[in-house]
């Protein structure tokens, strides 16, 4: 009997395995995978806030008295936390799709180099945050 004709056992075929949502806290998932998610997270996080955010500039662009009314309003500490995790989506949402765009282009698609540019891009948008968040606390 030919190779092709062969019957495939049960044993030999591969199994797939979805996993529910209650088994996520268990489940260990890889660094792209983390990314991955956090790129969505963000996007998604970026795209809900976007019209608050084009009101708030908006608004501030009328005339001095309004820019003046949100330059207050933003100087509390709890302000500045939101605009730095918008930096932070911003900023992770941007090196993740230069990411996705350079593995579009069928490079870095190796297990190992994808491990490697997904460590890249949390570290480069959380060292920008870090930056960007010192700047916004005044620290220079």
């Amino acid at each position: 009997m030919s190779e092709a004709a062969k019957p495939v056992s049960k044993s030999d075929r591969p199994e797939f395995r979805n996993i529910h949502i209650t088994q996520l806290p268990n489940y260990r998932l890889p660094l792209a995978g983390w990314v991955s998610i956090l790129h969505r997270v963000s996007g998604m996080f970026l795209f809900l806030l976007l019209p608050f955010i084009l009101f708030l500039l908006d608004k501030s662009l009328t005339s001095e008295i309004s820019f003046a009314h949100f330059k207050g309003l933003t100087s509390s500490w709890f302000a500045k936390l939101v605009i730095l995790a918008l930096c932070w989506a911003y900023l992770h949402h941007f090196c993740a799709g230069l990411r996705h765009l350079i593995m579009d282009n069928h490079m870095g698609l190796s297990k190992d180099c994808a491990r490697k540019s997904a460590a890249k891009v949390l570290v480069v948008s959380v060292l920008l945050t870090i930056l960007v968040g010192l700047k916004l606390f005044g620290v220079f």
